[in-house]
Order: C-alpha cells, then structure tokens, then sequence
C-alpha cells in the first residue's frame, strides 16, 4: 500500500480507504489509486489483514470421500452458510482411511483454521478431542464418540427401516442386505432399521443374505453377483448408499435379472433407469449448512460460555421410481391369498 500510495500521491491510509470504498475519498483520488493498483498488479494479502482483526477468517472442512456426490452436496452447503458470514473453506479429504485423519486435521490447524467440520473416518475419535483443545469442531454425518460437541446427522435408521418396509409391503420376505462397513455408525443404524422392519412385519431375515464391508460400487457389484448366484436367492434388495446401490444395479444387468431395489441415498438419473427403485432420499446441502451454522455460532462464543453440544438430524423421505407391485403404499401390507 505504501507502494500504491507514493505512485498515486496519496498516503497508505488513503489507499487503505480507497479499497474499502469509503465514501469520503474524491472520485480523482479513487481513480489516481486504483490506476496505481493496476500498473503495480497489487492484491491485498487478505491472511496478514484477517490475522490482523483476530482471525484468518477461514474455517477447515474433512470429508471421507469426495468422490461420492453425498459429500461434495455437503461441501456446498458449507461453502454456502461460510460465504454468506464471509468465511472461506479448506477442504481435506481422507479417502476414508482412518489413520489419515489426524495429519489432515493437524495440517488445518496449522493453517490457522478458526474452526472444523468434520466426517469422521472411524470411531476412535481422541484425535478430535485433542483438535478442539485449538479450535472448535462440528461433526457431520457421523455423531462423536466420548466428545462434547455438536453434530449434524440425517434419519439413517428410520429411513432405512421406512425403505425395507416398502419391499415387505410388497410381498418379498428374502430381502438381501448389501451394506458399508458396520463399524461406521451409519452402516449400524441402516441395519438396524433393516432389522426393525422385519420385525414389525413378522418376518425373520436371512443372515445368508446380509453382507456389509461393502466399500464402492465395484465390492458391491461382486458381492451382489455371489448373492445373486445362489440357490434360493433374494428377491429384492437393499443397499445402504449411493455407491452401493449402483453396483448392485450393475449386478443385476449383467445377471439379466430384474429384482426390486431399495437403497439409502437418491443418485442422478435414477428416475429413468426403468427399474423398480425405492430410494431414501434427503438434502445433503442441508447437513452442510446446518454443521456450518453451528460452528459459526460456536465462533461467536469464543470469548464467553460456549453453548451446550447440539444434535440436529436432517430428515428422509422415501421416493419411488419405475414398476411396483401393484403401486400399494409403503407400510402396506400384501392381500392375503
């Protein structure tokens, strides 16, 4: 700036006022300093002047995997709520490896961070509580485990149970259950709810038919295609995400069979596919804005008594596409013989 201003003839807090459009400044001193700020290309080194007024007015975010659409929805729904109070976002992805976690937290609290959302990768969670001795932590999606803090999670058991009650209505009594691993607190709850369903509806599962440590769509299609192989086979499944529904999807094309499937997140184009989809769906954007609104409000308490930890759960909707039998409503159940 002082650079600017010996260009221009004016002072740096002239220059200062200048960038900051203050009212005061004549229209020839503005456009004198804003010709020397692009004969000098200078840009304003927005870290030195956050660092400056007591913070870098950025927040850091860590997701699990990036490549599924479910995380990059929740990303812009705090990109959204950030922007909107003036924050930026650094993104860290674990790749859903647990025990790369804490080095990306730590190389986010290096950089100054003023706070974190975070997905966790796994249930040990002390590395958390050693990052919120530093800055304050959300998390999202998964609930912490020993920690007192906030999260945001969506209706994974509900859902879950809501879905597979649909494909009971329908008459399928051998539903395979094609699921992440259950360490993760949502492949927990997404069985549970499975469970739940058959028991309400008098129905026992078969064990034979439930596979979890399923991780991307490529363990699933192989997993669905040993199920699918078997004698007495299911007759319908349910898949506990996006990724898996997919390869369970692709499954079932190569063995020219055409089952019902229920699975827990929507995905795109899943209304065109023809098939008999029963879908769990939610507003993933609403996850990120609601961990971002309640790390913004722990910021504001920085200097006071900060809040008591908060639970918000979004909620799930069950949505259907192409041929049911007999269209009959979820819950329902089939007209005896």
């Amino acid at each position: 700036m002082h650079d600017v201003g010996k260009l221009a003839q004016v002072s740096a807090m002239t220059v200062s006022r200048v960038l900051k459009n203050d009212p005061g400044v004549s229209e020839a001193t503005r456009e004198r300093v804003f010709a020397a700020v692009d004969r000098l290309g200078y840009r304003r080194n927005e870290t030195a002047r956050s660092l400056r007024l007591g913070g870098t007015g950025m927040i850091g975010l860590v997701v699990t995997n990036l490549a599924n659409p479910f995380y990059s929805r929740l990303a812009l729904g705090v990109q959204e709520v950030a922007t909107e109070h003036g924050l930026r976002m650094m993104l860290s992805n674990t790749a859903e490896q647990a025990e790369r976690e804490p080095g990306l937290i730590d190389g986010l609290i290096d950089h100054q961070v003023e706070g974190l959302i975070v997905v966790p990768a796994g249930s040990r969670q002390q590395h958390l509580a050693d990052a919120m001795r530093h800055v304050p932590v959300v998390l999202a999606a998964r609930p912490p485990a020993g920690l007192d803090t906030d999260c945001v999670l969506v209706e994974d058991f509900h859902g879950a149970r809501e879905a597979t009650a649909c494909l009971l209505a329908e008459g399928h009594t051998r539903i395979a259950f094609l699921g992440n691993p259950p360490a993760l607190y949502t492949g927990a709850e997404r069985l549970r709810g499975f469970w739940a369903a058959h028991e309400e509806a008098g129905v026992e599962p078969d064990n034979a038919l439930i596979c979890q440590g399923l991780v991307d769509a490529a363990t699933a299609e192989r997993a669905a295609l040993d199920i699918l192989d078997r004698p007495g086979g299911p007759t319908a499944l349910f898949c506990t995400n996006n990724r898996i529904s997919q390869g369970a999807i692709r499954a079932l094309y190569k063995a020219g069979i055409t089952l019902p499937l229920a699975g827990f997140d929507d995905f795109e184009l899943s209304d065109v596919l023809g098939l008999p989809l029963t879908l769990v769906s939610y507003d993933a954007d609403e996850i990120g804005r609601q961990a971002a609104r309640l790390l913004i409000d722990r910021l504001s308490h920085r200097d006071g008594e900060p809040p008591a930890s908060r639970r918000i759960t979004v909620p799930t909707r069950v949505i259907r596409h192409g041929p049911h039998s007999g269209d009959r409503p979820c819950g329902a159940r089939p007209p005896s013989a």
